[in-house]
């Protein structure tokens, strides 16, 4: 395999040349500038609800492996519920509770605020 020239003409390296090299926000920014001149085009990939849920939980994930995810506050969680369900009963895409699964629920969040287990919430009934 032949050697690598650099624009120079010298044999060597090319570890500083090209998008892997440059820093994470030069990327971002080129990136970014790719996506937009996609959509202003129609050529941009239109993401399924599953292939996005995929994404982000990939997302999620690896942000977790590397210690860099966000942590919720209980504040935060119950706001973000609060405006998903506010925005799937909007869209009509909320799931509606059967009497059975609202009581399950609300057991188990009981619990969980308590700071109960199942055997022993059970225990003081």
């Amino acid at each position: 395999m032949p050697h690598k020239q650099s624009h120079t003409g010298k044999k060597g390296s090319t570890k500083n040349r090209g998008f892997a090299s440059m820093d994470e926000d030069k990327q971002r920014e080129i990136a970014s500038k790719g996506g937009r001149a996609a959509h202003e085009k129609g050529t941009a990939h239109e993401f399924t609800s599953e292939e996005a849920r995929e994404a982000g939980h990939k997302g999620g994930q690896a942000a977790h492996e590397r210690g860099t995810a966000h942590e919720f506050t209980s504040e935060e969680a119950r706001e973000a519920g609060r405006k998903g369900g506010q925005a799937a009963h909007e869209r009509g895409t909320a799931h509606e509770f059967t009497p059975e699964e609202a009581r399950a629920a609300g057991r188990k969040g009981g619990q969980a605020s308590h700071g109960k287990g199942s055997s022993e919430s059970r225990q003081h009934r």
